[in-house]
């Protein structure tokens, strides 16, 4: 048992992989036509810059210029949670709630709530030159309006 009682059973490491000064960052702009609600995996483009950066070990922050869109780390092996995510998200912000903001359209404000309740950036570590994923993860640009859209995404990619 550790100082405080706790048995730290089952818990391996930390391992340092790699120590050193942040000497490389890299900036990408990726463009993203959506099809217009639902989800877009991006992963494929921020793995290609992440190789185009030329960082081994550091941090990825991927950050989307929108008020509404979003981004989110969500399974990539089963279509159906994609679809489950949507419609908790139309039960979380409905589009026939009164709201006041309606001149762009009676999707637009559900939209903005959608996008307060998911992320407009991720920080995703980078280990020997690859984002530190797990098997099931994938990155998702969630496109929140109900036409299609033309996003955009910035990736800056810091280690060494």
């Amino acid at each position: 048992m550790g100082s405080s009682g706790m048995r730290s059973s089952g818990i391996d490491g930390p391992r340092l992989r790699h120590a050193g000064a942040l000497a490389k960052q890299a900036v990408a702009e990726i463009t993203v036509a959506t099809r217009g609600r639902g989800f877009v995996d991006v992963t494929r483009a921020v793995r290609d810059a992440i190789g185009e950066s030329g960082v081994a070990f550091g941090l990825a922050t991927v950050f989307c210029r929108h008020t509404s869109a979003s981004l989110t780390i969500q399974e990539n092996a089963d279509p159906d949670v994609t679809r489950d995510l949507l419609d908790a998200l139309d039960h979380l912000a409905p589009r026939d709630a009164p709201y006041r903001h309606g001149a762009e359209g009676p999707d637009d404000m559900p939209a903005h709530i959608r996008t307060m309740l998911t992320d407009t950036s991720l920080a995703i570590p980078v280990v020997d030159g690859a984002l530190a994923l797990g098997t099931w993860q994938g990155i998702y640009l969630v496109e929140h309006r109900d036409r299609p859209h033309r996003r955009e995404l910035v990736v800056v990619v810091q280690g060494a």
